[in-house]
């Protein structure tokens, strides 16, 4: 027979080998188009690993990158970077390592508050492995949700050693002992403190602990009696209370925060002009449809688009479900109290997700479910055991019911998974099980855009703009690849709408930028240009795309203090070191230009256009031999290009070598007269009739 920590240990490894090979799959998954790139893939701070400048980058900056601040999120990202670089399988696998940290938390936590050995088993691994789960396994931006669950559940950990000595406290009769527990219980309780301050830092939504840890006092922590709601004495709910002010505190300083850095992001401007009667009504029905897809968890995806307005009976019928179930609950606080703190757990947990104060797209999404779960999955297991008390082999039923409940969630999370592989499965299954998702079309376009399929991608983009003309990432997209591909009219359509949509987009400006530079119209594009590098003072695509601009309009030195910027913030930027070449070359600083340009090289070796720039620059520095091997490398790769022939025949005549030169200069007379350059094709034929006289 095994004792209690004995068979503690035994259901805890159970529940880690189970949850682990319900979610191992993930790591053969890659990085997701949504959200990955800015918390890891495009994220220079997070790629460079753990370092200084990176730590003051997470925990100096209020918005993070394009997000709010939660400097520890960030950080683990940093040392998984540190550890694996940008192989996913590391990424997903650490994941999966906190969503089994998470899961014997919630074993070891409810087991240590309830005593109820096998209920509180079965309720971590239904917990582990419901389907509304995958979301924030598979996906590594979700890491924020795995950190601050963790935070959370070591919080209401400590907070229950806390409560336990505390009741020792009181009960102490000698001095001595008595002091002794009193610092026990203020160390637990300033743990306790600690642990939620740093779950805050890893996602702000923690906000409603401090009610959840007045829920747990009336059940199953028992400090507060209903009796005492009623005492002529003040209420120990009101001394619960203000025993948890500190709690409350940081979450205020935590939603002000928060509120801050979504205001600086524009995030809450469009979202927030919804007007409140339908962030209601919305609020009303996803409450209804969490419950359901807890039930029934079907047709589950990333993210399910805002309705805009729910039908008047079904929002009525949402309130009275809730009404009532939320009566019921408080009529059986006395009898059956894990209905009324598992019910309100999930409605109050839920709070900051469910789009009263709306930020981003999103009606509802799974990953939102994490943690609110729990108050759900405690109902629904506490409340059969109730249910089933006078039936006769109960322990029976009840083992069958959990057994087919936990291998029902098994099965529906593997096949749910499947579709996490790639960003392509992800938004293929999101577009066949929603209607009117132009979130999905965008990340279906991004997905194929970066497999090279461009029509497809554009058809993509096309149908996200047409279901949503003002969804700012799809004019964003659709107007960036209309640019690659040459469609500058229609890329300045959409990426002025972007620009119009949110003014403070920095990268929509620097590709409109770049398109009306493509035009000609320099004087626009400076504007768009400027506005982007003001926007976004660190973003080295930003300084590097100005200062080409500055370089077109002959001001090398404005140009070289912007490609400088661009390469102290990103000092591996091929083409920043490239056109810093060519500015420093105007400049009559060959060496130094001749310098950026072999290291533009030695970043990107096929890069002809850095090659023929090296070889102007040796060319002038009376180099010929090593000019001649530049311009032939640019024609090797471009064999059509006018420069490098000219060049390369200059090169061989001051090696004293014509008849090696001629085709060349032929070749380069012949390019200009169809490029229409008579100037260029005017000096192929004055070196020709050099090469040809005797």
């Amino acid at each position: 027979m095994l004792n209690k920590s004995q068979a503690n240990l035994v259901v805890c490894l159970l529940l880690a080998a189970v949850t682990a090979l319900a979610f191992w799959r993930v790591g053969r998954h890659q990085f997701i188009n949504y959200d990955d790139t800015c918390y890891v893939t495009d994220n220079p701070h997070v790629q460079a690993g753990v370092t200084w400048d990176g730590l003051e980058w997470a925990f100096c900056r209020l918005r993070g990158e394009h997000t709010y601040w939660h400097p520890l999120t960030w950080v683990s990202h940093m040392v998984d970077c540190q550890l694996f670089g940008l192989k996913p399988a590391g990424h997903h696998l650490v994941n999966l390592l906190f969503h089994i940290l998470n899961t014997l938390l919630v074993f070891l936590l409810f087991r240590r508050m309830t005593g109820a050995f096998w209920r509180c088993a079965v309720l971590a691994a239904l917990f582990a492995l419901h389907p509304l789960q995958v979301d924030t396994v598979a996906w590594v931006a979700e890491r924020k949700n795995l950190l601050s669950a963790a935070f959370w559940l070591l919080t209401i950990w400590a907070y229950v050693r806390y409560a336990e000595v505390q009741s020792q406290d009181s009960a102490a009769s000698n001095t001595q002992h008595a002091s002794r527990i009193t610092h026990h219980r203020i160390r637990y309780y300033v743990l306790s403190l600690c642990f939620f301050a740093l779950g805050l830092m890893c996602k702000p939504v923690l906000v409603t602990l401090p009610f959840v840890l007045l829920l747990l006092d009336y059940w199953p922590l028992q400090r507060l009696q209903l009796s005492n709601l009623t005492s002529t004495r003040p209420p120990a709910l009101f001394r619960l209370a203000w025993e948890k002010s500190p709690f409350f505190l940081l979450a205020v300083v935590s939603s002000l925060i928060t509120i801050a850095a979504h205001r600086g992001l524009g995030s809450l401007g469009d979202a927030s002009a919804l007007p409140l009667s339908l962030r209601i009504q919305n609020a009303l029905v996803s409450y209804l449809r969490y419950v359901g897809k807890t039930i029934f968890p079907t047709r589950l995806t990333i993210l399910y688009p805002y309705p805009g307005a729910w039908p008047g009976w079904k929002v009525a019928l949402c309130c009275l479900l809730l009404i009532g179930v939320s009566g019921f609950a408080i009529r059986a606080l006395r009898s059956r109290p894990f209905l009324f703190v598992g019910w309100f757990w999930f409605l109050g947990v839920l709070v900051p997700f469910i789009g009263l104060i709306q930020a981003g797209e999103q009606a509802m999404a799974d990953r939102f479910m994490y943690l609110p779960i729990l108050g759900l999955l405690l109902l629904v297991v506490w409340g059969l055991d109730a249910l089933l008390d006078a039936w006769p082999h109960k322990h029976q039923w009840l083992a069958g019911a959990g057994t087919l409940a936990i291998g029902g969630c098994l099965v529906c999370s593997g096949f749910q998974l499947r579709h996490w592989q790639d960003s392509e499965k992800l938004f293929r299954h999101a577009i066949e099980v929603t209607s009117g998702n132009y979130n999905a079309y965008d990340g279906l376009g991004s997905a194929l855009d970066a497999a090279g399929r461009r029509e497809e991608a554009l058809l993509c983009y096309a149908e996200s703009v047409r279901l949503q003309p003002r969804y700012l990432e799809g004019q964003y997209d659709l107007g960036t690849l209309l640019l690659k591909m040459g469609r500058l009219e229609e890329a300045l359509q959409h990426l002025t709408a972007a620009v119009q949509l949110n003014p403070a987009f920095a990268h929509a400006h620097i590709n409109l930028g770049k398109a009306l530079l493509d035009q000609g119209k320099l004087d626009e594009a400076a504007a768009h240009l400027s506005r982007a590098v003001q926007l976004t003072p660190d973003d080295p695509e930003a300084h590097y795309n100005l200062g080409t601009l500055l370089l077109l309009q002959a001001k090398p030195d404005q140009a070289i203090a912007c490609f400088s910027e661009a390469l102290r913030l990103k000092p591996d930027y091929g083409e920043a070191h490239g056109n810093l070449g060519v500015a420093l070359m105007r400049q009559g600083k060959l060496g130094e230009g001749a310098t950026h340009l072999t290291a533009a090289l030695r970043l990107n070796p096929n890069n002809p256009e850095a090659h023929y720039n090296l070889g102007l620059a040796l060319l002038e520095l009376n180099r010929p031999r090593e000019a001649a091997d530049q311009f032939s490398e640019a024609l090797r790769l471009n064999p059509d290009a006018l420069g490098p022939h000219y060049h390369l025949a200059l090169a061989l005549v001051r090696q004293n070598q014509p008849k090696e030169a001629l085709p060349h200069a032929q070749k380069a007379r012949d390019l200009a007269l169809a490029a229409g350059q008579p100037a260029l094709a005017a000096k192929a034929d004055e070196l020709l009739k050099q090469l040809r006289s005797p």
